[in-house]
């Protein structure tokens, strides 16, 4: 079977900023991101089926010799889930409540997935991404997932005598560096990647993920559930939060209940509320609703899409969502919603022109040894398109 994984499109819409710049199944929540979980327990590379100015990044792969099967990339992998896929037959197709899950199309292209109808009911319960407070609401319960799936059967790299190891659940990768931190894995898993860093004075309270090629600064105080992704770098206190991958939060401040896309940067001591005052149930920027929306949540920090940056001391408020590539600098509280490629602050916003964004971003990719290509532009440019009505001229 050849495997491709869809953008359910109710997810898609409200994961919105992070589906601006990706598909749905490459967000990270614990360990991996959803594809990557998918690959891995189908033992095989798996393209996407995505919007079409993500095409020339994300390719769909449609197979002339095998069935091709396409999977809802908002939902992740279960024993029973796949079970059921691999039972697939030509035509035949999986709903969860009436949402399309996966259906087998045999050896043709599916363009039209809503007038799909007939299929059978999945009984079990799935573990879906839907909503932005998903990824750090759930992202406990994909921690542990993913703590199972990539340790089982093997053996985690011993470190130096200088740490202090609390319970059992602590998996460290080959070439991870630790010195003089303090992992305590007994309110869950604590996985530390390849080639990671841990500095001296570092707290790590399970459950916790440090990623490949990540570095946590000396003192830092990490408690979960939270993961951090690929080649970032992390400081201060940092609480349930998600960050995607090549993001900083290098210096002293608060991030809680929060999720960073890739390519961020927070400026030395940002800080962000998690808890109104009241106590009362945050509400959220939903771009498909165009309004706040309730996530029924008391704690509930920030949102930040990819390419965005902050100056230092800035201060977010409870529920705040920033769009892609925007710039927020300057004293006081920032608006709850900034759309992309906005520049200012608490005093007002003006466009962040797309030449100059991308220039940035090309000086960003460089620093990591990575080229900030065509088709990277062609995101941004419609990103910036898409938003305009939002932003003030």
């Amino acid at each position: 079977m050849n495997y491709i994984l869809f953008d359910d499109a109710f997810s898609r819409a409200h994961l919105l900023p992070f589906t601006f710049t990706r598909p749905v199944c490459d967000i990270r929540i614990g360990i991996l991101t959803i594809r990557e979980k998918w690959e891995f327990e189908l033992k095989k590379k798996i393209s996407v089926k995505t919007e079409q100015y993500l095409a020339n990044k994300y390719l769909q792969l449609v197979s002339k010799t095998e069935d091709n099967v396409w999977i809802n990339g908002s939902v992740l992998p279960s024993a029973t889930l796949l079970s059921s896929i691999k039972k697939l037959k030509v035509n035949q197709a999986l709903f969860c409540n009436g949402t399309l899950i996966a259906i087998n199309s045999g050896k043709k292209v599916i363009n039209t997935f809503p007038s799909i109808k007939i299929g059978e009911e999945i009984k079990e319960k799935l573990f879906k991404i839907e909503r932005l407070w998903d990824i750090f609401a759930k992202n406990g319960d994909a921690i542990e997932e993913d703590f199972l799936r990539l340790t089982k059967g093997r053996k985690s790299a011993k470190p130096s005598s200088t740490n202090t190891l609390i319970g059992k659940r602590i998996f460290i990768e080959k070439g991870a560096k630790l010195e003089c931190a303090i992992l305590n894995s007994t309110s869950g898993p604590i996985y530390i990647g390849k080639n990671a860093e841990v500095m001296e004075g570092a707290i790590l309270k399970g459950p916790v993920v440090i990623g490949e090629e990540s570095v946590v600064k000396a003192g830092a105080k990490i408690y979960g559930p939270t993961t951090i992704g690929l080649h970032s770098k992390v400081g201060g206190e940092i609480s349930n939060s998600v960050l995607f991958g090549y993001s900083n939060k290098g210096h002293d401040g608060f991030l809680g209940n929060s999720v960073l896309g890739e390519w961020c940067n927070l400026g030395a001591d940002t800080n962000n509320s998690n808890l109104k005052n009241n106590y009362s149930e945050v509400k959220l920027w939903d771009y498909a609703d165009g309004k706040q929306v309730s996530t029924k949540l008391i704690f509930c920090g920030l949102i930040m899409g990819d390419h965005s940056k902050c100056g230092i001391n800035t201060m977010f408020n409870t529920g705040t969502v920033v769009g892609v590539s925007a710039n927020i600098f300057g004293g006081g509280f920032p608006p709850k919603f900034i759309p992309s490629f906005s520049w200012g602050g608490a005093d007002g916003f003006t466009a962040y022109e797309l030449d100059k964004a991308c220039e940035t971003a090309e000086r960003v990719f460089e620093r990591r040894h990575k080229k900030f290509d065509k088709a990277e532009k062609e995101i941004l440019a419609k990103v910036f398109s898409a938003e305009a009505k939002y932003r003030k001229k």
